[in-house]
């Protein structure tokens, strides 16, 4: 089983090891971790085929939302990604279209709960949490539901130490901490219920949301106000090979990763230099896979520079204008072919390059899944939206949206708010929290050569204060005090070196050095998170700087601070020229990357060819026809092709579709935009009679 043994930040907990078969051989799985994980760590990432052309079928979002990793549980079709493993399933492949199940005899049912609350809301993550700390605080009724297994949303995901205000969202603090933190102030508020493993499946004209209470429970809840917290969903990429199973999204990645520990690659190439590519890749080193490179089709990566510059410290090739021309392979992923591209983004021929690796992560950025707000509103609800939802934007400005529309609500109710924040001051906290950051400076490096003293080698300004708040002395400032400027140590006391700014920076992007011993070979001190093992005195490591390898020194001293206890601080000596040009340290020298004969296999696959509806295998040739002839109402498009139709419902697929349109020469205003149905989740019929199930197992 491929499971992760050891991690320099998460802590590896007893799993429960349970049998079930996978298309009747007898496996082994961890208890509780969806079948998707179990699957992968049996070394099985191809989970069925397509009925329609027999393509291989695996995972893609993980998180519910696509389908595409679709099996029997039992005898009935079921999400792996989102089945919790029991003893004794038995599960097999969704191949060709299965034959309804003969009955004899009627199935039992059991009376539908009616249930009314005040206010329900639906997503238990940073924004969801928010809000319903904020709300249960004045103890107002609140129902909180969360298709996973515990609260946080994607917070449990990230390992690394989150940006923004160490006051007002826990920064300094990482992901699966802040989880913790905010699900722990929930979970004690009498007036508020959670329902994990409980999915909304639909919401109707008569006021009614339907639920699907754990896994199995079909329950209508009549809300006198709705709060939409879902987040969001990855955007998937058109290319030729893009539903290889091996080609997943980022956050897919991290569930298999972070959450499951599972290791799911040995090499993975990245296509996006947001900050959710840009973290998966450092969160895939942490998990000791090699990340081959990162590719970003603008001239510069989007996400912060820090992250970026630690992939670059630990030696990833990050290639900016490049786009993915094709993962390669007949089953799974096999390599990867990347290509340069022009200011009209149009391939340079002769550009390209093919890399072998098992798993391309696309991480091209996010759509709200706002379907419940859009049909609510259209049903007259009192109904609110925040986080991701309402806007994408970092966790951070998440945790403000949810109190925003939090004491909205209350200001509905008539509840008396003046104890809670100022709306404007919340909503200019959130605006800085949401604002795209400037291109990074140039490093300014101090000159000061002398006592101890810590190095600032952030160089955009991002919403971000933990050093300036943690420091004893209080002399890390910034200007004006603000929280997206860049910092600066004041000087007007003397540094103690406690090194509780290297240890607290998000971006891992400050080191204290130390000219007090020796003044031409000071010492210098670097955050590590990539070991579980103390580093021991006399190792031996290597030195960055932003322009490359600085040579190998000797560990003289590690330690770790006690409120920092997954962060090493490593000491080395350095000669001073380099010492406050140094950046970072790593253990081993980066692999050398092989690069491949191009082999695109252009036989099979044409640009018209590519996939642009998932489920139902419809290409964009089939679509471009359509439209050619006159279609401009999606809804057309979807009876003649059958696109938005599969078991996604269009999730993935819609915002490709437009983008067709779009490059068809079709305005997108004279396109009619697809009707939203009631039912946005899949889930047996008989759920909606109220029919139990005939296995507990499932």
């Amino acid at each position: 089983m491929k499971d992760i043994q050891e991690h320099p930040i998460l802590t590896i907990p007893e799993r429960k090891k349970i049998s079930f078969t996978f298309n009747g051989v007898p496996l082994m799985g961890y208890e509780g971790i969806v079948i998707s994980s179990n699957l992968f760590l049996n070394g099985i990432k191809i989970f069925g085929h397509h009925e329609k052309d027999n393509s291989p079928q695996g995972i893609f979002c993980c998180m519910g939302q696509c389908s595409q990793c679709m099996v029997l549980v039992n005898g009935q079709a079921m999400k792996s990604c989102m089945t919790p493993l029991k003893e004794g399933m038995q599960i097999e492949s969704c191949e060709g279209l299965p034959e309804l199940p003969a009955r004899d005899s009627p199935r039992e049912t059991q009376q539908i709960e009616i249930l009314k609350v005040n206010t329900l809301i639906i997503g238990a993550g940073p924004s969801g949490l928010s809000a319903a700390k904020t709300l249960g605080e004045k103890g107002v009724e609140i129902l909180l539901i969360d298709d996973k297994d515990r609260v946080g949303g994607k917070l449990v995901l990230q390992t690394h130490k989150f940006f923004g205000s160490q006051e007002d969202v826990y920064a300094g603090k990482r992901g699966i901490e802040i989880a913790d933190i905010l699900g722990d102030q929930v979970k004690i508020l009498e007036s508020v219920r959670i329902w994990l493993n409980s999915t909304a499946v639909g919401l109707f004209s008569d006021g009614f949301v339907g639920i699907l209470k754990d896994h199995d429970t079909y329950v209508l809840v009549k809300p006198e106000n709705l709060l939409i917290a879902t987040g969001a969903r990855e955007k998937m990429l058109v290319f030729p090979g893009n539903t290889l199973p091996g080609v997943y999204g980022a956050g897919a990645f991290q569930v298999l990763v972070n959450r499951d520990l599972v290791k799911p690659a040995e090499q993975v190439f990245i296509v996006g230099g947001g900050n959710v590519g840009l973290i998966a890749g450092y969160h895939a080193i942490q998990a000791g896979i090699e990340v081959i490179g990162l590719i970003e089709a603008l001239p510069q990566c989007g996400g912060y520079k820090v992250h970026e510059e630690k992939l670059r410290r630990l030696g990833v090739p990050i290639y900016t204008s490049y786009t993915i021309v094709s993962a390669n392979g007949k089953n799974r992923v096999e390599s990867i072919t990347i290509g340069k591209i022009d200011e009209n983004w149009m391939l340079i021929p002769g550009t390209e390059r093919t890399y072998k690796c098992d798993t391309i992560l696309i991480a091209v950025g996010l759509n709200p899944v706002d379907e419940f707000y859009t049909k609510a509103k259209e049903y007259g609800y009192s109904v609110w939206i925040c986080g991701d939802a309402q806007e994408i934007a970092e966790a951070s400005a998440a945790i403000f949206t949810g109190r925003i529309e939090a004491i909205k609500i209350l200001n509905k109710m008539g509840v008396d708010i003046s104890d809670c924040d100022e709306l404007t001051y919340l909503e200019q906290k959130a605006t800085i929290m949401k604002t795209h950051p400037p291109s990074p400076t140039e490093f300014a490096c101090p000159d000061k050569e002398e006592g101890i003293f810590p190095v600032f080698h952030c160089t955009q300004e991002i919403p971000c204060n933990p050093c300036t708040t943690v420091c004893p002395q209080g002399q890390i400032h910034t200007i004006n005090d603000a929280i997206d400027k860049l910092p600066y140590f004041k000087g007007e006391k003397e540094c103690i070196g406690c090194g509780a700014c290297v240890a607290v920076c998000p971006g891992l992007a400050i080191t204290l050095v130390d000219y007090r011993r020796d003044p031409q070979n000071p010492h210098v001190t670097f955050p590590m998170e990539l070991t579980e093992e103390k580093i021991k005195k006399g190792s031996t490591i290597i030195v960055a700087s932003e322009d490359g390898n600085l040579g190998k020194y000797d560990v003289i001293h590690s330690r770790i601070l006690p409120q920092f206890p997954k962060t090493h601080l490593v000491t080395v000596q350095l000669p001073a020229n380099i010492a406050k040009l140094a950046t970072a340290i790593k253990l081993v020298p980066k692999k050398q990357t092989t690069i491949e004969p191009i082999d695109l296999y252009k036989s099979e696959r044409i640009e018209d060819d590519e996939i642009v509806c998932r489920c139902e295998r419809v290409t964009a040739a089939t679509v471009r026809m359509w439209i050619r002839k006159g279609v401009k109402d999606f809804n057309e498009l979807k009876g003649l092709t059958r696109v938005g139709m599969g078991s996604c419902q269009g999730k993935t697929c819609i915002p490709i579709i437009m983008r067709i349109f779009r490059d068809e020469g079709v305005p997108i205003d004279e396109v009619t935009e697809n009707t939203i149905r009631p039912l946005y989740m899949e889930v047996p019929l008989g759920t909606f009679a109220g029919v139990k199930r005939e296995d507990e197992n499932t």
